[in-house]
C-alpha cells in the first residue's frame, strides 16, 4: 500500500504540475487576445472574465491527455534515473504491477475528460456563442466607451463620446466624423452636447444628436459647410445581425448523435477520442519512460513526444477524413486507437520473460528460463 501510494502520488503530482503550466500558458495567450478585442471596443469589458471562464473546459480537455502522458514520463523517468525502479524490482514490484497501477488510474483521468468532453465543454462552447453573439448585436451601443474614439459597427464613422450615463443611453459632448461615401463623396464632422442611441424594430441603431453643428466638404476644397441643427440622425448599426449558426462542437452529445452527416459523425468521434486516447497514452509512457541512470529523467523525452505529436496528428487527420466521409462513420477512429494499444502492447511485452520466450519460438530459437 505504501508502495502503491508513493507511485500514484509521484504522477499525480507531475499531472498536476504539467497540466497547471500549460493551461496557464493557453489561457494567458487567450487572456490578452480578449483583453485586446476588449480595449478596441470589440467587446464590454465585463465580457471578460466571462469567456475566459468559459475557454476553461474546453481548453482543459485538450491539455488532459498530454499531461497524462507527460506526468508519468517525468514520475518514472525520474523513478529510473535515480535508481529507485531498481529497488522496487528487488522488492518484488514488477513492471507489470506499475502497469496495472497506471491504467487504473488513467481510468480514472478518462472518466474525468469524458464528462468534459461530453457535457461541460459543449455547453461552454455554446455559452461562448451566445456571449459573442449578443456582444456582436450590441455593438453599436454597449463598447461605446467614454473619452475613446471608436469606430461604429458598420465602419460608416467615428465617434467620440466625453460622458454617458450608466446603461449608455444618454451621451454627452459627441464628435462625429463620417467616412465619405458613394452616395455622399464629402467628408463631414459633427459636434453636438448631448445624444441618445435609438434602435428600431428592424434592430438598426441611429445616433440621435441634438443642439450642435456639421461642417462638410471636401479634402480639395478650401471652403466647408456649416450648418446648426436642432436634431441630426446617423445610423450606426444596420439590421440587427443574424444569430451565429451554432457550431457543431456547441451542440449537446444527445443532439449531436441525431444529427445526420460527416460533421456530426467526426466531432461524435471526436469527443470520443480525448477520452480514449488517455488510457492509451499512459500506458505507452510506461514503457518509453524506462531510462538508464546515466540517461537522467528525460533521457527518452525527445522521442516520446514525437510519438505523442504523431498519435495526436493523425486523430486531426482522421476527424477531418471522417467529416469530408472519406472515413466510414462506422470505422472512426477505432483504427487509429486500435494501433495505438497495439504498439503500447508491443514495448510493454519486449522486456517481459514471457514475451522473450514467445519472441524466440517465433523466430526458430528456444530460450530457457
Amino acid at each position: 500500500m505504501i508502495v502503491f501510494r508513493y507511485l500514484l502520488g509521484e504522477v499525480f503530482k507531475s499531472q498536476l504540475a504539467v497540466f497547471v503550466i500549460l493551461i496557464t500558458i493557453i489561457l494567458s495567450q487567450r487572456f490578452v487576445k480578449i483583453l485586446a478585442d476588449a480595449s478596441e471596443g470589440e467587446l464590454p469589458g465585463q465580457m471578460v472574465l466571462a469567456l475566459i471562464s468559459l475557454k476553461l473546459p474546453q481548453l482543459a480537455v485538450l491539455i488532459l491527455p498530454l499531461a497524462a502522458f507527460l506526468g508519468v514520463l517525468i514520475a518514472f523517468g525520474r523513478i529510473y534515473a535515480e535508481s529507485e525502479m531498481t529497488v522496487l524490482h528487488a522488492t518484488g514490484i514488477s513492471e507489470w504491477y506499475i502497469t496495472r497501477l497506471v491504467v487504473g488510474f488513467s481510468l480514472l483521468i478518462s472518466v474525468a475528460a469524458a464528462g468534459l468532453m461530453m457535457y461541460i465543454s459543449p455547453w461552454a462552447s455554446q455559452q461562448e456563442l451566445a456571449m459573442l453573439a449578443k456582444a456582436e448585436s450590441d455593438s453599436g451601443l454597449s463598447t461605446l466607451i467614454p473619452g475613446r474614439f471608436q469606430q461604429t459597427s458598420n465602419e460608416k464613422a467615428v465617434v467620440f463620446v466625453q460622458d454617458m450615463n450608466r446603461d449608455g443611453t444618454m451621451l454627452s459632448r459627441v464628435f462625429l466624423a463620417q467616412m465619405p461615401t458613394e452616395q455622399s463623396p464629402t467628408h463631414s464632422v459633427v459636434y453636438a452636447e448631448s445624444g441618445t442611441v435609438a434602435e428600431d424594430a428592424s434592430g438598426a441603431q441611429k445616433l440621435v444628436l441634438s443642439q450642435g453643428r456639421r461642417y462638410a466638404g471636401s479634402v480639395d476644397e478650401p471652403q466647408y459647410d456649416v450648418l446648426e441643427f436642432g436634431r441630426y440622425e446617423i445610423q450606426i448599426r444596420e439590421q440587427q445581425v443574424e444569430q451565429r449558426r451554432q457550431k457543431i462542437s456547441a451542440l449537446s452529445t444527445d443532439e449531436l448523435l441525431k444529427t445526420p452527416g460527416g460533421e456530426a459523425a467526426a466531432e461524435w468521434h471526436w469527443r470520443l477520442a480525448i477520452p480514449l486516447s488517455i488510457p492509451i497514452l499512459m500506458m505507452l509512457a510506461v514503457p518509453l519512460s524506462r531510462v538508464n541512470p546515466r540517461q537522467g529523467k528525460f533521457g527518452r523525452m525527445l522521442p516520446a513526444l514525437a510519438l505523442y505529436l504523431v498519435y495526436y496528428i493523425l486523430m486531426i487527420v482522421s476527424r477531418s477524413l471522417i467529416g469530408d466521409e472519406k472515413i466510414p462513420a462506422w470505422l472512426g477512429m477505432w483504427w487509429l486507437h486500435g494501433l495505438a494499444l497495439l504498439f503500447a502492447a508491443i514495448l510493454l511485452l519486449q522486456n517481459r520473460a514471457g514475451a522473450n520466450k514467445l519472441w524466440a519460438r517465433l523466430r526458430g530459437r528456444v530460450i530457457y528460463a
